[in-house]
């Protein structure tokens, strides 16, 4: 069967490029496992963070703000995003990494502001003050509702005229005579353009249709839930960091999600906790508050594939016209998905990034996936 465009991936990535580019091409959306956003999406614990990331992974944070909180009507029943809140904590050793979150005050209108040791107890009571020194405070990072979001974009996309498939692997990928062709589950699809937004295998799928790797390394990130602490609500604590520590601890649904952090490089596949990240987690949250850690209710791990340079890649490869990729977004995919999506649909359809990207200082050549191959 012939299309315009195939799209291998429907996790956050590949789903928000099918929703900017559905209705102005003919698009089929495949997916290899009967979920789509089984293995990265579905296990995300995202956070609306923009301050988070080095300068393009911010860019594209801040581009997707007014989509997130505005979405277009009929797009969710319920808010893509809540208000939330993050506290982080420093000591004495520690200053300058919460000096480079200060400096960020103000960008995309994004507010970080310095607060007293007991304004920060007064928020999440349960933190340890012994050694602590100063603290400050981002009032606008925000819940985000990663089911809602990937939803909206799969519905908009079947709306909007989309195909999607699942059960469909690739296991082959061809290009003869100006078409792409993927062989997909148990069929055969054409298309002139094909985007890789594969994730943690984007580099597999290149290698199917003969391209080299860009170096794309998925890394495991733990996560676990825990009750919250006797006589203490939690519903309305922020997001809790230490200025120098990887490690987090979040409210949700009146219970503690919490990770350590940790991004330790491993092959694609389906990705499970391991005990000793475990161990380290219970470990930081004794550390750092009051709570002692005396059952876990649940715990999971996910995959976030970062680039060598940690910017999401973008673009058409360099050595294979027509092979598009949407890969490399780390652990910032379900903030970015909806302003990295349109900027692919807009380098794909009008040759250039969206007028509000490129003001943040974004490039196509900062994307793109030829930086990666010089």
């Amino acid at each position: 069967m012939n299309f315009d465009i195939v799209i291998i991936g429907a996790g956050i990535s590949g789903a928000g490029a099918g929703y900017a580019l559905a209705g102005q091409r003919k698009i089929l959306l495949l997916e290899g496992e009967a979920q789509p956003g089984y293995h990265s999406t579905g296990r995300s614990a995202a956070v609306y963070e923009p301050n988070m990331g080095n300068a393009t992974v911010r860019a594209f944070n801040i581009a997707s703000g007014p989509f997130l909180k505005a979405p277009p009507a009929g797009f969710a029943e319920a808010p893509l995003v809540t208000p939330r809140g993050e506290l982080t904590i420093c000591d004495g050793e520690n200053r300058p990494a919460l000096d480079r979150l200060l400096a960020l005050d103000g960008i995309g209108g994004n507010r970080v502001r310095e607060i007293s040791l007991d304004e920060a107890a007064s928020l999440v009571p349960v933190i340890r003050r012994e050694g602590m020194r100063w603290a400050a405070y981002e009032p606008g990072v925000m819940d985000m509702d990663v089911h809602t979001i990937h939803r909206g974009y799969l519905k908009g996309f079947a709306s909007r005229g989309g195909k999607l498939r699942c059960d469909a692997p690739v296991t082959r990928i061809e290009r003869r005579d100006g078409l792409w062709r993927i062989d997909a589950g148990s069929e055969t699809v054409t298309a002139p353009l094909v985007i890789n937004a594969a994730g943690a295998w984007a580099d597999n799928v290149a290698a199917l249709a003969g391209l080299s790797p860009l170096g794309l390394q998925p890394k495991r990130r733990t996560a676990a839930i825990l009750p919250p602490p006797e006589a203490y609500d939690v519903r309305d604590w922020p997001v809790l960091g230490v200025a120098g520590d990887e490690a987090y601890m979040n409210s949700q649904s009146g219970k503690l999600l919490a990770s350590p952090g940790d991004e330790t490089p491993v092959e694609p596949q389906d990705v499970q906790p391991e005990e000793m990240d475990v161990a380290v987690l219970v470990d930081w949250i004794e550390r750092r508050t009051t709570i002692q850690v005396r059952r876990i209710e649940r715990r999971w791990a996910g995959l976030r594939t970062f680039a060598p340079d940690n910017a999401p890649v973008a673009g058409e490869d360099p050595a294979a016209p027509g092979f598009w990729w949407l890969a490399g977004q780390g652990g910032y995919g379900i903030m970015m998905s909806e302003s990295l999506g349109r900027s692919q649909a807009a380098l794909i359809l009008k040759g250039e990034l969206p007028q509000d990207v490129r003001a943040l200082g974004v490039t196509a050549e900062v994307v793109g996936p030829g930086r990666l191959r010089q």
